[in-house]
């Protein structure tokens, strides 16, 4: 059995006027199948108590072809539509297992357009995919090359909402193994007026990409509210929308790939706070800042990489005292307002950058978690009764806010 890392490489292509049509069609008739499936499932459980699996929908699909209404199913390649049947299963099962909520119908305009190709629909040979149902390769712009020897084993093709056709080959990768052990650990603290701060004094600017576009981006959204509902000219604003937000996207996906690729290489050891990005979104002032930073996406990054490297990452309680607690002789501030970022601790008289600070106090939690195999939980609270977090804003008491006039918002930590 191999022990190679499967990933997937994605690239853009340009297909053909019969290609894109082919490929539409196969779009709508994954759609239909979902639903159609899901609304079967549905209804069974709903009226006669019944769990219908896989097995059972592909049956279905199967009566669904020979039908006058759905005959339009046979036109496409049927594994695209088996393998959505069996994404609707394992919807289900995470559903069961109180994973996700219940799965919902996909919808013609948000959803994403895609479809999944088995080894049985296409042919990879020389460098020139084929799919099934089609006669020319797709014409791929190869922006960087396979792993020697690879042969997919899944590829899927999609379009975003600007437009963009990409395909994404499934493949081992030989090149994915643990690197060599460096023995060295670092602290990482997310922030926003820099986007990470390192334990080693660091910090790495927040390049802030949506704020960069934000005059573009509002210039394209005032064009599109300006056509007509359902006119050509509508769509066609849409997707020059949609074409700044996968700007934005994409400038900050490879900003975060860089990072992450750069401490994983580097580092044996990271240590981050475990955020939820979720309630911090709540704060409606900082909300489209934090979004714009995607800690949620560098961690996600960070994880992977880190254990296809055999490093090791470690989140430390969200309700560690990170900022408060002074790195050198381990008292805790009563208070630590927003605007100080430096401060200087009373007890052994040490200047500290309230970010490196926080920064070397995770590095410490995430050692000793390490050590003692067991997961830091620090008390909830600061004698002075306020949260000691980036979560402050969110859970202070009704009195910390004497005023609820309209318009006056919480601010949260940095």
């Amino acid at each position: 059995m191999s022990t190679h890392v499967k990933r997937a490489f994605k690239y853009r292509f340009y297909p053909t006027d019969e290609q894109a049509a082919e490929l539409s069609r196969t779009f709508g008739c994954v759609r239909k199948v979902y639903n159609l499936a899901l609304s079967a499932r549905t209804e069974a459980w709903a009226l006669r108590q019944e769990r219908v699996n896989y097995n059972a929908t592909s049956v279905m699909l199967t009566a669904w072809k020979q039908t006058e209404d759905l005959a339009f199913l046979n036109d496409v390649s049927s594994v695209p539509l088996q393998q959505c049947l069996r994404h609707l299963q394992a919807a289900f099962t995470h559903f069961f297992a109180k994973r996700a909520k219940y799965p919902r119908f996909k919808s013609k305009k948000r959803s994403r357009k895609s479809a999944e190709y088995t080894s049985s629909a296409f042919r990879f040979r020389n460098g020139k995919l084929t799919l099934a149902k089609m006669t020319e390769p797709l014409d791929i712009v190869w922006s960087r090359s396979l792993p020697e020897g690879a042969s997919p084993s899944m590829v899927t093709v999609s379009q975003d909402s600007a437009g963009r056709w990409h395909v994404s080959l499934l493949c081992e990768d030989p090149s994915v193994k643990p690197l060599p052990a460096t023995g060295t650990a670092i602290g990482v603290d997310a922030g926003l007026d820099h986007l990470l701060t390192l334990s080693t004094g660091e910090k790495i600017t927040n390049p802030r990409h949506e704020r960069r576009d934000r005059c573009r981006l509002a210039k394209a959204q005032r064009q599109h509210g300006r056509k007509a509902t359902g006119s050509n000219n509508r769509e066609k604003a849409r997707r020059k929308v949609a074409k700044v937000h996968a700007r934005i996207a994409d400038r900050r996906r490879d900003h975060l790939h860089q990072i992450t690729t750069r401490l994983v290489r580097e580092n044996q050891t990271i240590v981050i706070e475990d955020l939820t990005v979720r309630n911090l979104l709540k704060n409606g002032r900082l909300a489209r800042a934090i979004s714009d930073a995607a800690w949620s996406e560098f961690r996600s990054l960070l994880e992977y990489k880190a254990h296809w490297y055999g490093r090791e990452v470690i989140a430390v309680d969200r309700w560690f005292p990170s900022s408060k607690l002074c790195s050198t002789c381990g008292s805790l501030q009563d208070k630590m307002p927003l605007n100080v970022r430096i401060w200087t601790c009373a007890s052994c008289g040490t200047a500290h950058d309230r970010d490196v600070n926080a920064a070397k106090n995770l590095l410490a939690a995430g050692l000793a978690v390490s050590a003692c195999g067991a997961g830091v939980r620090p008390q909830r609270s600061t004698p002075g009764g306020q949260s000691a977090t980036k979560q402050e804003a969110l859970r202070r008491e009704p009195q910390d806010f004497p005023s609820r006039r309209r318009g006056r918002k919480p601010t949260a930590l940095n």
